[in-house]
């Protein structure tokens, strides 16, 4: 089962409010997704992320193709049963993976012969390996296998590179068979240019997948650049299939990803920062570990009502991460995603009430971002 329910349009710009059905799960958007690459959101339990309200997870089809292995998972009745998560997944196509080891893998019209960043083994991925990966896997969005182009990069190349990704997603519609319980997304390239986006956008459209991701954004490109090109794309995509900006997580990019249009984002970097001593609040980012959060025993945001602000003070976690205990990024962790879960519930609230772009400024204006 898979449904999408487009609820309300905004009367101030493209944000709208929806609905996703699945079978494991309604998601509520535009939603943020906790990334869980390897089978699991590092340092958080399936219980804590329920506990912030995360509605979706992803997870990666490379990495669980290299370790444990698919036999594993299938062994263990899917990627739900093996993590103890029974909420919606969503899976990557590994694309994005092997497509970044630029030095160690070979393109061909079949598919990317590449060498596993563990042991240098040879592997392969097709998208029809791609499909079945991720019918193993049991998530309940997959994604096609799509070439991510470089940025900066000629209309040469991205033109080549996205006409393979048309053929390369026919190839994996015709492949996937278990479309009563997975639904697969398109993926539309195109760079940085406006003719190719559209191109793209129109051959997927052609396949009628249920739903369609905007990839080959926030890979390098100024944020003015990522809003322009995805202002004019989602106007190329379907009002009723939900849209999906893959890689980006800092609250101005998902701010302006809603304002175009976009209704799912996923991202590592709040879970990356936060193992890095990093923090975000109400006004703006937090690096716990300097020396003047000493002896500062307020929490790390007073407008914050998540468990770690609730129970914990800024000097108690930069002890913890200047003494190298896990318990710190556990912490920041649970903060970080909560921040931004919350953030969007906030986003759907203003949608609801025609206040989206006050909303938007207000958090600009504290959190230090120009509007």
């Amino acid at each position: 089962m898979f449904e999408f329910e487009l609820i309300k349009e905004s009367k101030e710009c493209k944000a709208r409010l929806g609905k996703i059905k699945t079978n494991h799960g309604e998601i509520e958007t535009p939603i943020f997704m906790p990334v869980g690459t390897r089978a699991t959101v590092k340092t958080m339990t399936p219980e804590e992320l329920k506990e912030i309200e995360a509605q979706i997870i992803l997870s990666n089809t490379y990495h669980l193709f290299l370790k444990p292995g698919t036999d594993i998972i299938k062994e263990a009745g899917g990627l739900h049963k093996f993590m103890n998560w029974d909420k919606p997944i969503l899976t990557d196509s590994g694309g994005f993976q092997v497509f970044s080891l630029s030095d160690n893998r070979k393109i061909t019209e079949e598919g990317v012969e590449f060498r596993s960043h563990i042991d240098g083994s040879k592997k392969f991925l097709s998208p029809e390996i791609s499909v079945d990966i991720q019918n193993i896997l049991g998530s309940d969005i997959m994604m096609c296998f799509d070439e991510c182009a470089p940025y900066p990069a000629s209309h040469e190349y991205i033109e080549h590179s996205m006409n393979r990704t048309t053929r390369w997603a026919k190839r994996c519609k015709e492949h996937h068979k278990n479309t009563d319980n997975q639904a697969l997304f398109g993926i539309i390239q195109g760079g940085m240019y406006k003719d190719l986006r559209r191109q793209s956008a129109e051959a997927l459209v052609e396949f009628d997948f249920p739903g369609y991701a905007v990839g080959g954004l926030s890979v390098g490109e100024p944020l003015e650049l990522m809003n322009e090109v995805l202002d004019y794309t989602t106007d190329y995509m379907p009002k009723d299939k939900p849209r999906y900006l893959m890689g980006v997580g800092t609250p101005d990019y998902l701010f302006e990803a809603v304002e175009r249009g976009i209704d799912m984002a996923d991202c590592v970097l709040p879970t990356r920062i936060a193992r890095n001593g990093t923090v975000m609040t109400s006004s703006g980012k937090l690096v716990i570990k300097n020396g003047k959060y000493k002896s500062d025993f307020t929490p790390l945001d007073s407008e914050c009502d998540c468990y770690v602000c609730k129970n914990y003070s800024r000097a108690y976690i930069r002890h913890l991460f200047n003494v190298d205990e896990i318990l710190g990024l556990r912490l920041a962790t649970i903060h970080n995603l909560h921040f931004l879960i919350t953030l969007m519930k906030n986003i759907r609230e203003s949608i609801k009430n025609d206040n989206f772009l006050e909303f938007k400024d207000d958090f600009y204006g504290k959190y230090g971002y120009n509007s």
